[in-house]
């Protein structure tokens, strides 16, 4: 069954259109929703190249396609073949290329395209049943084969974003203290240079105050 279907935009992540389930169990929707925005911020990125991945979540795997700027993601149970997972995402990406196709680079808004909600709700219904004729022709179908797809799991998929942000978060850490250090030594070094100079200019001043009185008297 298709729980879950969001589409993104690859290059920052920004949500462009979703599709939810009947409404049940929306606790859990949630979660999974932002586990599905976690991955949008991993390929925003660019920390997967593989085109078709599918990734592993409790008893639930996301499956998602990427196709120039936009990646499509669902989620589906367990049981359910990840032939027809990856050829309803097809169907979406290709109706939503068709009609929004123009329009994907300058969305600034999440969600701009709300209304696909429509045609994701119509597709799924047709994905919904397994046994039907029509998809046990394409599940049949041998010109289009998952085998080669990587399946990985959540939490290493994730944890890869959360290593790479602890490290740049450290880096940031190392470079401003780099930084503090920097202006720290100079300070020193202008204390230091006062320190060993001060004397030489406090003598000097006086000798001059002392000629200048002199010449004055005389």
């Amino acid at each position: 069954m298709v729980k879950l279907t969001m589409i993104a935009r690859v290059t920052d992540g920004l949500a462009l259109a979703e599709g939810l389930d009947d409404g049940r169990d929306q606790k859990d929707a949630e979660f999974y929703k932002q586990q599905a925005k976690l991955l949008f911020k991993n390929l925003s990125k660019g920390q997967y190249e593989a085109s078709r991945m599918s990734i592993e979540t409790d008893s639930n795997f996301f499956h998602y396609i990427i196709e120039g700027r936009v990646c499509y993601l669902t989620m589906c149970d367990r049981s359910y073949p990840k032939k027809l997972a990856f050829q309803y995402l097809e169907d979406l990406k290709n109706e939503f290329e068709k009609v929004n196709g123009d329009q994907i680079e300058t969305a600034a808004r999440p969600y701009a395209f709300v209304k696909f909600d429509s045609f994701i709700q119509k597709t799924k219904k047709l994905y919904l049943d397994t046994r039907t004729q029509r998809n046990i022709t394409k599940l049949n179908d041998e010109l289009y084969e998952v085998h080669q797809i990587m399946t990985r799991n959540v939490q290493e998929v994730l944890g890869v974003g959360e290593k790479l942000d602890h490290v740049s978060e450290m880096s940031s850490r190392l470079t401003s203290e780099s930084r503090a250090y920097a202006d720290k030594a100079k300070d020193l070094n202008r204390q230091a240079l006062i320190r060993k100079w001060a004397p030489v200019a406090i003598v000097i001043g006086v000798v001059f105050l002392l000629f200048w009185v002199k010449s004055k008297i005389w």
